[in-house]
């Protein structure tokens, strides 16, 4: 009797602890059981944490462009200039001829004349820059005299088609007065039944006045550059 009194009190308080535990953990706020361990059994990790903001590099500017250079020197490249696809003309490539100006000096001399270069050579060629003049010394080269040469105008390379031409303009001091006339300056006039006018890389070309003889002052001459430009 004794023994079966005692298993009924053990088993009574077993029974009343366990009725204890099962209302703690269905209590509100209480701490489930198992808790900090996830439903398999195994423990939970906190989970890692994620930064919102991100950290980028500024972009670099892109460099400036810079000219074409040359891959060998790596200098600026450059466009080269257009070629007229002609040789300069030569000495028989031109046909010269000299009349007087419409436009010239007031006075009895020349003025002013137009000389007339005539492409015969049957192919372009081209003419550049300034007429040299002399008056032509009776046929001997040696006796040439010349003259004073201003230049006028901008120079440029001229192409002349067969058969085209180029032109130059001489403006002379003018010889005043009438009969043998006078200078200004006080010197004697000269005259010259023909010139020799030279251009440049194309020779020397003797050229008489289709309407006259050349009458100046002061053998100095105002030239115009070579032109594909008739002038007046």
């Amino acid at each position: 009797m004794y023994g079966i009194g005692i298993r009924r009190v053990a088993t009574a308080m077993v029974t009343a602890s366990a009725a204890t535990l099962l209302m703690t953990a269905c209590q509100p706020g209480g701490t489930p059981a198992g808790a900090g361990s996830s439903p398999s059994g195994a423990p939970v990790k906190p989970a890692a944490s994620t930064s919102t903001s991100s950290s980028t590099s500024p972009s670099t500017p892109s460099a400036p462009s810079t000219p074409a250079t040359s891959a060998t020197s790596g200098s600026p490249t450059h466009t080269a200039a257009p070629s007229t696809g002609a040789k300069a003309c030569g000495l028989s490539d031109l046909k010269a001829s000299m009349y007087q100006a419409a436009v010239r000096p007031d006075g009895t001399g020349t003025g002013a004349a137009i000389v007339e270069f005539t492409n015969v050579s049957g192919k372009a060629c081209t003419v550049q820059g300034y007429p040299t003049v002399a008056g032509a010394g009776n046929g001997s080269p040696e006796k040439n005299r010349p003259l004073k040469v201003t230049t006028t105008g901008g120079a440029s390379t001229v192409k002349v088609a067969a058969g085209g031409k180029a032109w130059t303009k001489l403006t002379f001091v003018q010889v005043q007065g009438e009969a043998d006339g006078y200078c200004k300056s006080g010197a004697t006039p000269a005259s010259y039944p023909t010139l020799v006018v030279g251009v440049p890389g194309a020779g020397a070309h003797q050229i008489a006045l289709t309407d006259g003889v050349i009458a100046e002052c002061d053998d100095k001459v105002t030239v115009t550059a070579l032109s594909a430009a008739k002038p007046s």
